[in-house]
């Protein structure tokens, strides 16, 4: 491990945590890592880094700092694979060896610090750093869709008045369907009956040029004529009384709609002298029931 300065942990806590581990990373000339598929050597880092936080929150110097960081390092790769109670010998020994680069005080909260996080959670460090892990992971990548920018709350409408429209809208687009209908109508029985006319004709056409019809075909003629136009009519009639109706019974809706709207909301009153026309009509009532009790 290379030998922290105290001018490197002095930058490493003066970053935020997610600065100040990746600043101790370069200074340890550690290579970059998968934080997550990498579970030992993160956790390695943050041990290193929150030993660095405890001893400048306990007021080590900054060259104590820098050593406290070395102490952690050799005591975590000192009793890999090693008991509890070995640990916890190996602990001491390194606390008699560092007494020349601390002073009392801040060799007991050294030998602390490291009895309540080290020592008691040591199975679990033992576990995570001293054997490899498999980690199994999945990665999925999804893309988030930013919802649409909402229109300005100035443009909204009360939610049964804007279902109320809709109901509106619906029924005026229906009736104008039945009245495009009508004019589809027309236009489909004029050409069916010009072709039955024409088919008509062709059939009682004389089959030698010049020669004149007689008076029986003549009326025979005229009454098949007569029967095709008379059969349309009705045809068109029939239609355009179950439009009618239909029509009638979208404007009779419209009304029943119309009757029953829901009332709007007034608008809001936002300044001093709308309140004052707010409050004109109560005044003026006020005025009136004085002047009855005089």
């Amino acid at each position: 491990m290379a030998l922290l300065t105290p001018q490197g942990v002095k930058e490493v806590f003066q970053f935020q945590r997610p600065q100040g581990r990746e600043r101790l990373r370069r200074l340890l000339n550690w290579e970059e890592f998968d934080e997550q598929r990498d579970c030992r050597r993160s956790i390695l880092l943050d041990t290193l880094y929150e030993s660095i936080i405890f001893a400048v929150g306990k007021g080590f110097p900054w060259v104590e700092v820098a050593q406290v960081v070395k102490f952690t390092e050799e005591l975590l790769r000192e009793t890999k694979g090693c008991s509890i109670t070995e640990a916890v010998t190996i602990l001491g020994n390194k606390l008699r060896d560092y007494r020349g680069h601390f002073n009392t005080t801040h060799l007991l909260a050294l030998c602390d610090y490291f009895h309540h996080t080290f020592i008691r959670h040591y199975k679990l460090y033992q576990y995570v750093l001293g054997q490899d892990q498999q980690v199994d992971l999945t990665v999925a990548h999804l893309e988030v869709c930013m919802p649409p920018e909402p229109l300005p709350l100035a443009e909204g409408m009360d939610r049964d008045l804007w279902i109320h429209e809709q109901q509106v809208a619906t029924l005026t687009e229906a009736e104008a369907q039945k009245r495009a209908d009508v004019l589809l109508l027309k236009e489909a029985l004029r050409l069916e009956r010009e072709n039955s006319l024409q088919k008509a004709f062709a059939a009682a056409a004389p089959a030698q040029p010049g020669q004149v019809l007689e008076r029986q075909e003549l009326e025979s003629l005229v009454c098949q004529a007569v029967h095709t136009q008379m059969e349309l009519l009705q045809e068109l009639l029939q239609r355009q009384i179950q439009n009618t109706f239909a029509i009638l019974d979208l404007k009779l809706q419209k009304k029943t709609l119309n009757l029953n709207a829901p009332t709007p909301l007034p608008p809001p009153i936002t300044s001093h002298a709308g309140q004052e026309e707010a409050l004109k009509p109560q005044r003026a009532s006020k005025g009136k029931k004085v002047k009855t009790r005089k």
